[in-house]
């Protein structure tokens, strides 16, 4: 189960401490895309966000939680417009 946390859950040092991550994949260079990138605090968690809105609510996910997600990803589970 994911750890949706709306608002501001991390403050702005926390989210500054970040290393946030775009797609070599997304389109125009990354403008209008999902951001992830691991929590700086060693409890191997994984936050995304949308990277025109990098103030805006974050996801957080286990590690168990974005292995299973890039698995799916990995073998087509979410191929939704093929």
């Amino acid at each position: 189960m994911s750890t949706h946390e709306s608002g501001n859950p991390l403050g702005q040092e926390d989210r500054s401490r970040i290393a946030w991550h775009i797609s070599s994949f997304s389109p125009n260079g990354g403008g209008n895309c999902v951001e992830a990138g691991p929590l700086a605090d060693g409890t191997e968690r994984v936050a995304v966000r949308h990277s025109h809105r990098p103030n805006a609510e974050v996801i957080i996910y286990t590690r168990p939680e974005w292995e299973a997600f890039l698995n799916g990803v990995r073998n087509g589970e979410f191929n939704f417009f093929a």
